[in-house]
């Protein structure tokens, strides 16, 4: 499931759980024992130094090495790219990916070393786009990519035939590759005939049915029509692909939450519960069942006593028969269980920290995650599935062992960035501001990559001017330290690069609303104007917006 599947708060990086903007997606602590967590955060000191601004990304390495990848990080070696699909007659599958997101492990784990994909990869060029190499946030505004992961075939001259859900069960996922290497028209031109009412091939509503609406539908479709769109395409689909129709509905529920699109009705909620009550019918939708269970229940059952307590019925005893499938990844095993969290906190507030949940239900969370710290052996596995087992932890009230669970990962973990952020994150929710400060430092400072560097940044910077507001040295000194990190980056003004310094100048622009830090914006503005002068057309612009309205001089 993709990192867009995490819904951060603002400047936060991905964090868990799955299902939620992926991240989904993204992206917990409370005290072990004081002098584990001081021997511990001493080691950490000792063996993760701050890299400097030119040490190379993390994850140059390819996805996986069964297959013949092309690295690209710039446009000229995504133009050999095409070039080469062309004189081959191929399509091009293009991975965009980082090292620390979660979802991204997850394919390396389940979908990219299997033998089948190796094979199939000879009929396509295949190109991993590390989002840490320096013109790939570039690419990214180019092929209109911005969530980790995303997977999009294009023809050879570089027209989107789709794009391929990475939260989809592996061996679904080569059907659909399938489909799209057989001969497949671009999307753009099978929505258009869908919605005009024009005949299409059964695998084109399949292609419309999968596609991933979460990290491509803007491009499609705009973002508040995307449910009744889907709903439009649902209706649509001819009666004997009853099954494609469904997965329209489920995807059309899920994009409805908080009142857009579709209303959920006595029929399609009948639709709904015979699906989750046949095992083999959910278990083909697992993927939208697990990762919007929430958000599905919320838009087909608006009454929280009448009709939404047989809804929630089903959906709890089709995830239990999910979260015990044998023939499901451990991934999609530990979604089904972490929707089930979503379910029982369905009528409390977001930000809840200490919960009353069922007890088996958390006990069951606590042997499940117990059992995954144990059990996993595959490093790529481990990456995606202990940031979802620690929030999980959170999420059911076990906060003490979800920072164990964190703090005994770090060094098994290639990005322990990423679970420092999380032990800041449940320090702060705890109310350990300095705790959390510390983490939110550490993972910054122990990021890799210009991107990251700039997400993390990002990130501890948010931190600062909300816990920490009268630091006034330390919040200037960080975001003059991303300016300078900017400014040394290719890409640093595009897609996800662009946005983490957007959020910052948000930041601080709020925390001088009272014209209080007036000096420190004049300064800090002086600093990114040497770097906006620079820039031409629409990187000028983006850069100049960031502290826009900043006070021009002290």
């Amino acid at each position: 499931m993709p990192c867009r599947a995490s819904r951060p708060s603002a400047g936060e990086p991905s964090l868990p759980p799955p299902a939620a903007d992926r991240a989904r997606a993204g992206l917990a602590g409370a005290t072990s024992t004081a002098l584990g967590k001081a021997l511990l955060i001493a080691g950490l000191a000792l063996c993760l130094s701050s890299p400097s601004l030119a040490a190379p990304a993390t994850n140059a390495g390819l996805p996986s090495r069964n297959v013949a990848w092309v690295s690209a990080g710039n446009d000229a070696e995504i133009d050999r790219a095409f070039a080469q699909a062309r004189a081959q007659d191929k399509p091009l599958l293009l991975y965009w990916g980082a090292s620390w997101c979660p979802p991204c492990n997850q394919l390396k784990a389940t979908l990219f070393n299997r033998q089948d994909f190796a094979s199939q990869s000879k009929s396509f060029v295949a190109v991993h786009v590390d989002g840490d190499r320096p013109g790939a946030q570039k690419l990214g505004s180019r092929f209109k990519v911005s969530g980790y992961p995303t997977v999009v075939l294009f023809s050879a001259d570089a027209r989107e035939l789709t794009r391929l859900p990475g939260e989809v069960d592996a061996e679904q996922v080569m059907q659909l590759l399938q489909l799209g290497l057989s001969g497949g028209r671009p999307i753009k031109s099978v929505l258009a005939d869908a919605l005009a009412g024009k005949p299409l091939t059964e695998g084109e509503w399949r292609v419309l049915a999968f596609y991933s609406w979460e990290t491509g539908g803007d491009q499609l479709v705009p973002k508040a029509e995307l449910g009744s769109t889907l709903g439009q395409l649902a209706l649509a689909v001819p009666p004997a692909q009853a099954e494609t129709a469904t997965r329209l509905w489920l995807k059309a529920l899920a994009a409805s939450d908080d009142g857009k699109g579709i209303k959920g009705d006595a029929p399609l909620r009948e639709r709904v519960l015979a699906l989750l009550a046949n095992a083999a019918r959910s278990r083909a939708h697992a993927d939208v069942l697990s990762g919007s269970a929430a958000e599905i229940v919320r838009a087909l059952a608006a009454d929280a006593e009448g009709e939404r307590k047989p809804v929630l019925a089903a959906f709890e005893a089709a995830l239990v028969r999910l979260q015990a499938d044998g023939t499901l990844s451990q991934g999609d095993r530990l979604g089904a269980l972490t929707a089930r969290i979503g379910l029982a906190r369905l009528d409390l507030p977001k930000s809840a920290v200490q919960v009353s949940l069922p007890a088996s239900l958390t006990q069951e969370v606590r042997a499940r995650t117990a059992q995954l710290d144990r059990e996993l052996t595959n490093p790529y596995e481990r990456q995606a599935l202990i940031p979802t087992a620690a929030w999980a932890l959170g999420q059911v009230g076990l906060w003490a062992e979800s920072e164990s669970l964190l703090l005994g990962n770090l060094a098994r973990s290639h990005s322990p960035y990423y679970l420092m952020s999380q032990l800041g994150s449940n320090a702060r929710k705890l109310g350990r501001p300095d705790e959390a400060l510390r983490w939110y430092r550490q993972a910054f400072e122990t990021s890799k990559g210009p991107a990251t560097r700039l997400q993390w940044g990002n990130g501890y910077l948010s931190a600062l001017v909300d816990l920490a507001p009268q630091d006034a040295a330390r919040i200037e000194g960080l975001a003059r330290q991303l300016f300078q990190e900017a400014a040394q980056d290719s890409g640093a003004f595009f897609e996800r690069s662009g946005r983490s310094l957007q959020r910052a100048g948000q930041k601080l622009k709020a925390w001088n609303k009272d014209g209080r830090h007036k000096a420190e914006l004049a300064r800090l503005q002086a600093e990114l104007e040497r770097t906006c002068r620079k820039l031409s057309g629409p990187q000028k612009a983006t850069c100049r917006a960031i502290l826009g309205d900043a006070p021009p001089s002290a």
